[in-house]
C-alpha cells in the first residue's frame, strides 16, 4: 500500500536530511499487523541514525522509528483478526515515521482509550529501562545505582524502577532546572556533569562504598571511568553512546574507542564486574516476547500509580524537524511525541 513518512534521505541536520513523501509499505507477512498511526516518539538512537552514527539503521533513503500508537486495520494470515480495529502501542524494527506502519502481532499491546502521549514512553524507552533493571540483571534493595541522562526518558524510568526496589540513586544530568524533577522522582544526589567532574563528586561522595550499578547510554571516557566506580558485583550496562555524536570524523570516532579502553575478561573476572551491552533491536529479533512482556509491565504499573510519566513534550508533524533538532541538542527532558493530526 502506499502512505506517507518522514524520509531520511541525507546526513545532516534535520530540516535537510528528511523529507515527507510518498512510501511504499511491503504487504504483510503471516505475522505481521498494519497500523494506521496516531503519533509516533523520537529517542536518542534516531539522532545517532540521522548523523549517520546508528551502524543498525537501514541504508538511505530509509524511514526511522522505534514506536507509534495508532488503530490495528489489518493483520497477517496467522494473527487474531480480532485485533482490527484494536488501538494499540507498537513497537518497530523502523518505519513508524509514517502514517501507516507495520510490525509483528507480538511486538504490540492494547491500550484501549489511553492517550498516545501518556502511552509512548512506555515503548522503546520503558521497555529498554525495564529490560535492564527488571530482566536482565534486577536492581536489589542494597544497590547503589548511578544513572547518566537521569532525566531523558530511559533514566527517569531507571530513577523510579531504582528507588519502588529502595536502591540508593544518583542521577547524572547537564542543566541544574532538570533537578526538581529528578528529586520528585526520589534520586538521592544529582550531579550537573557541566559543573563538576561527576566521577570525583562521587569517589568522594561514596567514601568507602563502591557503585553497584552504572547505567551509562554515554560512552567514551566515562565507561571506563565508571568501571572504576564499581565494586565487587558491580554491574555497568552501555546501552547507548551518545558522547559520540560530539566527535567528528574519523579522528573523533577513534579517539572515542580508545577512550572506553581495552576491556579483557579476565580482568572483569577477577575483580568480579559485569559489562552489560544492551542493543533493544537485537533483543526484538530474537526474543519479541520481551518487548511485549516489558511494555505490558511498565503501563500495568503505571495505571497502578507506581510510575510517573517522564515529561513529555508535544509536537505536531508540521513541527517534526524542530523537534528532531530539540533532542539532538540536548535542549529536551523525557519524551517526545509527534502526532499527525
Amino acid at each position: 500500500m502506499r502512505t506517507q513518512g518522514f524520509v531520511l534521505t541525507e546526513i545532516g541536520e534535520a530540516q535537510r536530511a528528511f523529507s515527507l513523501q510518498e512510501i511504499d509499505i511491503a504487504p504483510l507477512q503471516p505475522d505481521e499487523v498494519l497500523i494506521a498511526a496516531e503519533a509516533f516518539g523520537l529517542n536518542y538512537a534516531d539522532v545517532m541514525a540521522r548523523l549517520g552514527l546508528y551502524r543498525e539503521a537501514p541504508p538511505l533513503p530509509c524511514v526511522l522509528g522505534y514506536e507509534l500508537v495508532g488503530r490495528v486495520t489489518e493483520v497477517g494470515a496467522n494473527v487474531d483478526p480480532s485485533l482490527v480495529g484494536q488501538r494499540v502501542l507498537a513497537f518497530t524494527r523502523f518505519g513508524a515515521y509514517a502514517k501507516h506502519a507495520k510490525t509483528t502481532a507480538n511486538a504490540i499491546v492494547c491500550i484501549d482509550d489511553m492517550p498516545a502521549h501518556e502511552a509512548l514512553p512506555f515503548a522503546t524507552q520503558g521497555v529498554t529501562a525495564h529490560y535492564m533493571a527488571e530482566v536482565l540483571s534486577p536492581i536489589q534493595a542494597h544497590d547503589h545505582v548511578l544513572v547518566h541522562a537521569a532525566a531523558g526518558g530511559v533514566g527517569s524510568f531507571l530513577v523510579q524502577l531504582a528507588k519502588l526496589k529502595g536502591a540508593t540513586v544518583y542521577g547524572k544530568i547537564g542543566s541544574d532546572s532538570k533537578k526538581a524533577y529528578l528529586q520528585s522522582l526520589g534520586a538521592d544526589l544529582l550531579i550537573n556533569y557541566k559543573k563538576e567532574d561527576y566521577f570525583k563528586t562521587l569517589e568522594q561522595y561514596l567514601g568507602a562504598q563502591k557503585l553497584s550499578v552504572s547505567f551509562n547510554a554515554v560512552g567514551g571516557l566515562t565507561s571506563k571511568r565508571d568501571l572504576k566506580l564499581l565494586g565487587p558485583g558491580g554491574r555497568l550496562f552501555l546501552f547507548g553512546g551518545a558522547d559520540l555524536a560530539t566527535r567528528k570524523g574519523l579522528i573523533g570516532k577513534l579517539s572515542f574507542l580508545w577512550e572506553m579502553g581495552l576491556i579483557l575478561p579476565v580482568g572483569l573476572m577477577m575483580q568480579s564486574k559485569s559489562l552489560l551491552g544492551v542493543n533493544m533491536l537485537k533483543i526484538a529479533d530474537q526474543q519479541p516476547l520481551v518487548i511485549q512482556q516489558s511494555m505490558q509491565a511498565m503501563l500495568t504499573r503505571y495505571k497502578n500509580g507506581e510510575l510517573q510519566l517522564p515529561q513529555i513534550t508535544n509536537y505536531s508533524s508540521s513541527d517534526f524537524a524542530q523537534a528532531h533538532e530539540a533532542l539532538g541538542k540536548g535542549q529536551t527532558t523525557g519524551k517526545i511525541v509527534v502526532s499527525w493530526a
